[in-house]
């Protein structure tokens, strides 16, 4: 089932996820429910805060980065995995930029600096202990999404000055003055 994506000013956003066990209700159909959410919505990732689930559950498929016959993103091909409880125990290397979009915030792309090499401890659909390290576009796929689980959104590593440049386009957004081709959760006044 398609489900509705929560649009920027949605408090849910801005809020830091809690765990679950194995035991949560209706898991693995959600799980699945989330995937279908995100390849009609032509994603990536997704997070359950962007479906107004406050748990520390994402999930990513980074096929989408890889084009025919492009070999620069080979390593994302096969990088489809859900994440559950995760932990990203390290970051290291120099920051670079790299130009970031979400789908809670549809038609705004800026460049965000983040870390190379991240180490993250997750548990998988089957509750499933992990521990690995991610280099590249892969890792900041995860942390794009673990930054959900933490509320933090890509907008809030802009400067100030870009911020305010944004606001109009950002309340557009909140109200609901977006055109998108999935369907979105717009905040309540």
């Amino acid at each position: 089932m398609i489900l509705p994506i929560v649009a920027y000013g949605d408090p849910i956003l801005k809020k830091e996820c809690e765990d679950i066990t194995a035991e949560y209700p209706g898991l693995q159909q959600l799980i699945a429910n989330m995937f279908e959410t995100m390849y009609a919505a032509h994603g990536v990732g997704l997070a359950a805060p962007q479906i107004n689930k406050a748990i520390r559950l994402f999930i990513i498929d980074a096929s989408g980065f890889v084009k025919e016959g492009d070999e620069d993103y080979e390593e994302l091909k096969d990088l489809k995995k859900v994440f559950i409880n995760p932990i990203i125990a390290d970051e290291e290397g120099e920051e670079w930029a790299f130009e970031e979009g979400c789908l809670s915030i549809p038609d705004i792309r800026e460049d965000v600096y983040r870390r190379p090499d991240i180490t993250i401890t997750y548990l998988d659909e089957n509750f499933k202990k992990h521990t690995e390290k991610y280099s590249g576009l892969g890792a900041r796929v995860i942390q794009h999404e673990y930054d959900h689980i933490e509320g933090i959104l890509f907008t809030d590593y802009l400067s100030p000055l870009r911020k305010r440049m944004l606001k109009g386009r950002l309340n557009n957004i909140t109200k609901g003055k977006v055109s998108v081709d999935y369907r979105m959760k717009f905040p309540t006044k």
